[in-house]
């Protein structure tokens, strides 16, 4: 080493020095003296092979471990190791905790407020132009920058955060979307021919349409349908015609035109007319559903981790008091929670909070309603549309408690009121029990009135793996009417007497699932018994099932026996059933990849037994195509039986055809469906369009894929739309770089959304189109670019830059074939240079041009 006149040491490659034995004792007994270090240097020349002038250079911010070049960097941000989102932060070198200088986020108070931090902590600092300091304004608050990753990690205690539940998303961030005509379009026909009767050839048509238009958060949709039957007739429908928007302060939906009624309580509904009602889907994922609330003490700062049969479901940090936790995400089944609060000094407390649940019970302090106003909108157009209304309401007690309560009325025809309760009795189980109290008039009979009592119960047996459901009974007086019963009386066919007075007395469903243990299968039962009054008619159906699966094999049989009875003329029929099925389904990707074997057994009490046997799978790169084949003998009426079809998704849509014989008939059927979407940007169209959806837009780049979205690519301009996304949740989009063609780049190819209902938003990338170009840039002196010289693209309005390596050499994308280049490497005119460069090389296989130029 040798030293420079400016105290640093530079490391060269030349000969050292050696230390004598002398001088290695003088150092040890001077070892008290406080030492001076010098600072490591690195001379720019050494990263040039033919010693080429760099002393123009800058690299100082490399001559510490760790820190990288500032700028701004596209990141994943994590808060609490959970992540929040991809978004472009500004990186400033700054003095970090250990003295040195590291690489830091500019968090402005803006950032932080919408992260969740109390505004009390960055009341001071309101300027967003201003970065502040996360460890100087929060105690134990850090930031961890993974380079390599692009990762940032921002650790803050929960004291300084807000309440907020888990998966929350701040209303600011929801997208309503781009004002956009939607089409959703299904055709599907058929031919038949009956066997040996060339005069009986027929064939049908159908078509589904369903439209719309988004302007703002306003969502207009209809849905109509047309059919021609084999006589040639032809009938369009209009089904349903409505307008639609989100209502978020209240987290709730309005809804003005053709719809039905909540079903929390009553029978739904279908009407014209206004509804307002609770979204549940704009609440978080983590306050959706029934969960009780865990409450307990904390004497230090202390860890809290729940278990519910077995698993590790919750866990947080809080500090030292008394604390609630009122996020746990809702689960399917039963079973207590087990809570642990594990202190700072090791020491743990446990507790148990019962936990079980109906589908009726809410959180507590939750309040879920909807109204509804309007005409009864009844199926058979010989009914009178009479209006009524409809209002319900739920809250979530304290206790483990939900109360409930309903009205219906329609003028002087009907009224109603229910009142019901709901509890999670831990142990016991959940149990529901609502009373309706109606008052009836039917056309043409005096008014009648009765009750209608309902209990539902769950239970799930964690020792024994048993889950036990009474999911439903009801019985009714025989005076009690539900609204349709009731308004469909008023018709001109009505008569007193008939099946509006044979209405339902009771009807009761059970159901129990057994898990039989490791590799045993699992077992379930349900039964369901309806009767109705003045009638002698009666339904039961009794189901017990089994599945298992062996070494990928899955198999499952399944045993029903159903039993109806009607009243002929006063004598009382019963026609009864038994069904014995089975299946096994056997992978078959050791031979055939993607694939799959079936067999199928299907045979009743009167003697009709079928086998089918069977061979499907899915086909091509994304799995695009799935097909199926099967053959099959049916003992009584079709004989041998055949069926084969295939079914292809693609970007403009999908298509499927099939074909099918029996000894009776042979079947061709076909269909086509997909999607139309018609924006400020042209028209694109797609597969079939879910409820909300995502428009991709990137300019140039052809024929790329969409990730996690089978046959869903972008057309010729660049656009595709994905048919599936999912409203008031962040949604990322990325799109498959392996897809690019050779002259396609982009700098980031994920886009997060976060749609609301109905929405069209679009995810928008900016692509860099053009020839890939590996420069040798040299000087008029004929030494190459200085290493670490910008270069910018003139008169691109894209920000396009690249920086010089070793000998003068760049790598650009998206560039023109002609075209002038700027270098840069200080700030005087000596330090800058010009480049006019003109490709008229063929496609090379690499798609990498290789160019030499001279800058001037």
């Amino acid at each position: 080493m040798k030293r420079i006149s400016n105290g640093r040491t530079q490391v060269n490659g030349s000969r050292g020095f050696k230390l004598t034995l002398l001088a290695f004792h003088l150092a040890l007994l001077l070892g008290g003296i406080n030492q001076v270090c010098a600072e490591e240097y690195f001379n720019p020349a050494l990263l040039s092979l033919d010693k080429q002038d760099l002393a123009g250079t800058d690299l100082s911010v490399f001559e510490q471990d760790g820190p990288q070049a500032p700028g701004q960097y596209r990141v994943d941000l994590y808060l609490n190791n959970e992540m929040v989102e991809s978004l472009e932060i500004d990186f400033q070198l700054q003095q970090g905790q250990d003295g040195k200088q590291t690489l830091l986020p500019c968090l402005s108070a803006g950032m932080l407020e919408g992260l969740g931090v109390k505004s009390g902590l960055i009341s001071s600092t309101k300027d967003d132009t201003q970065c502040v300091n996360l460890a100087q304004i929060i105690p134990l608050a850090s930031t961890d920058f993974n380079f390599s990753q692009q990762r940032l990690n921002l650790s803050i205690p929960q004291a300084a955060l807000n309440s907020q539940a888990r998966g929350y998303v701040s209303p600011d961030k929801l997208d309503q979307g781009i004002s956009a005509l939607l089409l959703n379009y299904s055709f599907s026909g058929s031919n038949s021919r009956i066997s040996d009767r060339d005069d009986q050839d027929s064939s049908n048509y159908y078509l589904n349409l369903r439209s719309g238009l988004n302007v703002g958060a306003w969502r207009l949709r209809n849905y109509s349908t047309w059919n021609r039957d084999s006589d040639g007739n032809d009938k369009w429908d209009s089904i349903n015609t409505y307008v639609q928007r989100d209502i978020i302060p209240l987290k709730s939906q309005l809804v003005i035109g053709d719809s039905y009624s909540s079903s929390d309580m009553f029978d739904s509904v279908p009407f014209r007319g206004v509804q307002v009602a609770s979204d549940d889907d704009m609440l978080p994922d983590s306050m959706r559903g029934y969960s009780p609330v865990v409450r307990g003490i904390a004497n230090t700062n202390a860890q809290i981790t729940i278990h519910q049969n077995g698993y590790q479901i919750y866990q947080s940090y809080v500090p030292p008091g008394a604390f609630e936790i009122t996020d746990l995400f809702s689960t399917a089944s039963s079973g207590d929670l087990t809570v642990t609060v594990k202190e700072a000094d090791g020491t743990e407390q446990n507790f148990t909070v019962p936990y079980a649940a109906v589908p009726v019970l809410q959180r507590e302090g939750r309040f879920k309603y909807s109204i509804t106003g309007g005409e009864y909108r009844p199926s058979n157009s010989d009914v009178d549309k009479k209006a009524f209304g409809q209002l319900t309401a739920i809250y979530g007690l304290p206790w483990n408690t939900t109360i409930y309560s309903g009205a219906q009325i329609a003028s002087n025809q009907y009224q109603s009121l229910l009142l019901g309760l709901g509890k999670n009795m831990g142990t016991i189980g959940a149990l529901s029990v609502d009373v309706t109290n109606s008052n009836a008039s039917l056309k043409d009979q005096s008014g009648q009135q009765g009750q209608s009592w309902r209990v539902r119960y769950n239970k799930n047996f964690v020792d024994t793996g048993t889950n036990f459901a009474l999911a439903g009974y009801r019985y009714s007086t025989s005076g009690f009417y539900t609204l349709q019963e009731t308004l469909n009386s008023y018709t001109g066919n009505y008569e007193a007497g008939n099946s509006f007075y044979d209405h339902k007395k009771s009807r009761s469903e059970l159901m129990l699932s057994q898990h039989l243990g490791k590799s045993a299968g699992s077992l379930s039962i349900s039964l369901i018994n309806e009767d109705y009054w003045n009638d002698q008619r009666n339904t039961q159906s009794a189901s017990i099932g089994y599945s298992n699966n062996w070494n990928s094999i899955s198999y499952g049989m399944n045993y029903t026996y159903s039993k109806n009875s009607a009243d002929s003329n006063g004598d009382k029929t019963n026609n009864t059933d038994q069904i014995f099925s089975l299946n096994i389904s056997v992978p078959l990707d050791r031979w055939l990849s993607d694939s799959y074997a079936n067999y199928s057994l299907n045979s009743s009490r009167h003697g009709k037994t079928s086998n089918t046997v069977g061979l499907g799978g899915t086909a091509l790169e994304n799995n695009n195509l799935s097909y199926n084949v099967s053959q099959g003998y049916t003992s009584q009426g079709e004989g041998i039986s055949g069926n084969a079809g295939v079914d292809y998704r693609g970007r403009y849509g999908r298509v499927n055809a099939g074909y099918s014989n029996d000894s009776n008939m042979q079947r061709l059927n076909y269909g086509l469906e997909g999607g139309v979407l018609v924006h400020s940007d042209g028209v694109t169209l797609s597969q079939s369009l879910g409820e909300t959806v995502a428009l991709v837009k990137a300019p140039g780049a052809d024929d790329v894929g969409v990730t996690n979205n089978t046959g869903v690519r972008t057309d010729w301009r660049g656009y595709a739309v994905v048919p599936y996304v999912t409203a008031y949740r962040k949604n990322v989009v990325t799109l498959d770089t392996a897809s690019f063609a050779d002259d396609v780049d982009m700098t980031i190819a994920s886009q997060t959304l976060t749609p609301t209902r109905g929405a069209v938003v679009r995810a928008e990338y900016d692509t860099n189109v053009g020839q890939r170009m590996l420069m040798t840039l040299l000087q008029k002196n004929n030494q190459p670019v200085p290493f670490g010289a910008v270069i910018a693209v003139m008169g691109n309005k894209k920000s396009q830059a690249g920086i010089v390596g070793e000998n003068g050499q760049v790598f650009m994308t998206g560039m023109n074939a002609k075209g002038q280049l700027k270098a840069k490497w200080g700030n005087s005119s000596s330090e800058q240079c010009s480049v006019n460069y003109n490709n008229t090389q063929d496609t090379p296989e690499t798609g990498i041009y290789m160019l030499n130029a001279v800058c001037e």
